[in-house]
């Protein structure tokens, strides 16, 4: 079961959440907090796979909320829930560890299809926000190694998985296009993340692109 944590000053839009997650089989909405600080003491008693977290609340916010459940809690995934795609305060939250955006419209598959995947360990980034994610992270290579220092320590396997994750691909696409397991991939992408000390796929997704594994116009 993918345990879940709701998180929003709305009632009305947690409750919706609610209904349309507990339908399925392999979901269960194991909480819910209707501000930041609620959220953190949520998470840390609960122990969810996932949270699906406003970002507009009292007492604290989304932003401060993600990086406090995500600095405590590295396993939990954080799935940004906010009205407009290329909001300005999700942006903050993928600073601070979200896996992903969520428009609070969002279709039943999508926001089902959604919480499975951060789940997994996907991101859950159209390309068009993962072009602006790339573009406000800035592709100078400043400090950073070349693209063959960066990948030096990764196997060819894992290599073409960096590539693929950098591509925008999800677990299940690279496991199509490697001919692998979705365990396989999954396993790969764990090691790719720890070797280039990458705090998570957003993050690697940048690396790639900084450092020339990937071209922009290959993303999607």
């Amino acid at each position: 079961m993918i345990r879940v944590l709701l998180v929003d000053d709305q009632e009305l839009i947690r409750v919706g959440f609610r209904l349309v997650l507990e339908a399925e089989s392999d979901i269960e909405v194991v909480g819910e907090a209707g501000d930041g600080l609620a959220a953190v003491e949520e998470a840390e008693r609960l122990a969810p796979e996932v949270v699906l977290m406003d970002v507009r609340m009292p007492r604290l916010d989304g932003i401060e909320a993600t990086a406090r459940i995500v600095a405590a809690r590295p396993a939990t995934r954080v799935l940004v829930l906010t009205t407009f795609d290329l909001d300005e305060y999700a942006f903050g939250a993928l600073d601070a560890g979200a896996s992903g955006f969520l428009l609070k419209d969002a279709r039943r598959d999508d926001l089902v299809a959604a919480v499975r995947a951060v789940e997994r360990g996907d991101a859950v980034l159209s390309p068009r926000v993962t072009r602006e994610v790339i573009r406000r992270s800035g592709l100078a290579p400043a400090t950073r190694p070349a693209a063959s220092e960066l990948t030096a320590a990764l196997t060819e396997r894992e290599r073409e998985v960096f590539a693929a994750i950098g591509r925008g691909r999800n677990n299940a696409e690279i496991a199509r296009d490697l001919f692998l397991s979705e365990s396989t991939v999954k396993t790969h992408v764990g090691r790719v993340l720890a070797k280039l000390g990458a705090r998570d796929r957003v993050e690697a997704v940048i690396l790639a692109h900084r450092h020339g594994v990937v071209r922009l116009d290959e993303l999607g």
